[in-house]
This record gives structure tokens, sequence and C-alpha cells, in this order.
């Protein structure tokens, strides 16, 4: 999305994203405009007064924006399309993770933030303890060798996710197998859909499940309900209790965040 010029320290920062922000909160950067529709529970701080509120995550209101006097806007992938328009109110800095490539793209984003900021060694440090989690959890699943299920629930819809799509970091970084059934086709981005007879065919040692009406507030623990079913339990992943819902506020709203990449690391090894 272009290079940025960057004088100095920026002071007055405006971040539209929940991942973006959860970093610069590690990073002891302190905005003075945040998104707080849908705000995750481990920043909800930014929910004070003292932050003035720039929209939501999908429509970011651009006159708030520029009457902060921005010295720099931190963008998301959900307002990559806007980059043109953000840029016009003063230098945008695009945080956006590649779910196929998820760790190496977080750990690129935080190093430039660190040096946007001046906060490197802050940043290196980071970068180091979470690598090290990520490699035990890696090392530790792949001698599980679990063939594992990613399964997203939109309402009563259920969409299975494999290697090459915005759930890859479960397989690519944390080594998890992928389960699936006879003559399924791969998964692109957006999954396959599959019924609870699919999740009962395939067998899965390891279930990891998102529920998107949660995540964008549309609903509160459905999910917990409808897997609660004889198919479910018909799986060894039910019978020997390696299901996991994943927490929706750092898988599904906070990706290259620090506390959501923990938070994620946590659901993961509690199925190990």
């Amino acid at each position: 999305m272009g290079t940025i010029e960057i004088n100095q320290t920026p002071k007055r920062v405006v971040v539209l994203g929940h991942g973006s922000l959860d970093i610069l909160d590690e990073l002891g950067v302190k905005p003075v405009g945040v998104v707080k529709p849908l705000l995750p529970h481990f920043i909800s701080q930014y929910a004070g007064n003292e932050y003035e509120t720039v929209g939501s995550l999908k429509e970011p209101n651009f006159e708030s924006i520029y009457m902060l006097k921005p010295d720099i806007i931190i963008a998301e992938g959900r307002q990559a399309a806007m980059y043109k328009e953000l840029s016009q109110i003063a230098p945008t800095y695009l945080f956006q993770i590649d779910n196929k490539d998820y760790w190496k793209t977080t750990q690129h984003h935080w190093r430039v933030l660190g040096d946007i900021f001046d906060k490197q060694d802050i940043a290196e440090s980071l970068i180091k303890n979470t690598d090290e989690r990520m490699q035990n959890v890696h090392a530790l699943a792949s001698k599980e060798n679990l063939r594992t299920l990613a399964v997203m629930n939109n309402g009563n819809n259920l969409a299975m996710y494999g290697e090459q799509s915005r759930f890859s970091i479960i397989f690519e970084d944390f080594g998890f197998k992928s389960a699936s059934a006879p003559s399924t086709k791969p998964t692109g981005p957006h999954g396959n859909l599959i019924s609870f007879e699919y999740i009962a065919q395939a067998k899965p040692d390891a279930m990891i499940i998102l529920d998107r009406e949660q995540a964008i507030g549309t609903s509160n623990g459905r999910a917990q309900a409808l897997f609660d079913n004889a198919l479910v339990h018909s799986t060894p992943a039910y019978k020997h209790e390696k299901v996991v819902f994943m927490d929706p506020a750092a898988w599904y709203l906070s990706a290259g965040g620090y506390k959501a990449t923990h938070i994620m690391i946590d659901d993961v090894e509690s199925v190990l």
C-alpha cells in the first residue's frame, strides 16, 4: 500500500483495528482515537472516555479521524480499500495479517511498529517470548499428531477450514494435522460448508471451534449448545475431551495482536 515517511516519533495515533491496538498497548503507545464497537475483553480499557471513538471496524468515521489531527493512522485489513482516503488525512500504516503466514507477517508488523514508535527492544522481547511458545506448541502438536478439525459456525451453518484458510495458523504455525472425511475438496480461504454428519464421518481427534455470531456480537454461547449432539459425541475428539471453543475476540477480531496471539496459543494448548 505504498511507503510512509515518519520524521519523528508519532504522538497522536489513531488506531482502526483491535489487533494493532493490542500490540500498541504492549508497546506502551497510547492512541487518541480507537474503534470501540466489538472491543475485545483484553483491551477493554480503551472503551474509556479518554479515547475518542472513530467509527467501526468496517466503517471508520473520517470526520472524527480528521478532527483528531493524527500524526499517524494505523489501519487494518478491513480498511484496506480505504487506504487512499485515510492517507489524505495522515500517513497511514496498513497492519494487515496474511492468514496463510500468520506468525511471519505478525512478527514483521510488530517490528515495524517498534521502529515507528522507537520501541524496538520491547518489540523484540515480545517476539522472542511468543516465538518460544509457538515452537513449543508446534513440537507438541507434531508429536501428538492429532487429526484436527477447525470449524466455524454462523448460525446453523458450519464450515471447516484447512491449511490454506483463515485459520491456517492451526496447521502451519501450531503444527496440527488437518482432519477431513474421504473425498473432501481442499478448503479455500472461506472454508467448505459441512454438516454434523460430516464431522462424525471425519472422526477428528481434536476439534477447534469458532462461534462467528459470538465474535460479531449477535449471540452468546450458541455454538456450545449447537455442538452438543450425538454426532459430535461420537467423535474421538469429544470422547477424549479435546474439543475447544476459540476465544472469538482473539481469533476473529484481533489478528496480529500480542494478547490475542497468546490467547490463541492457550486455546490450542488446551487440546494437547
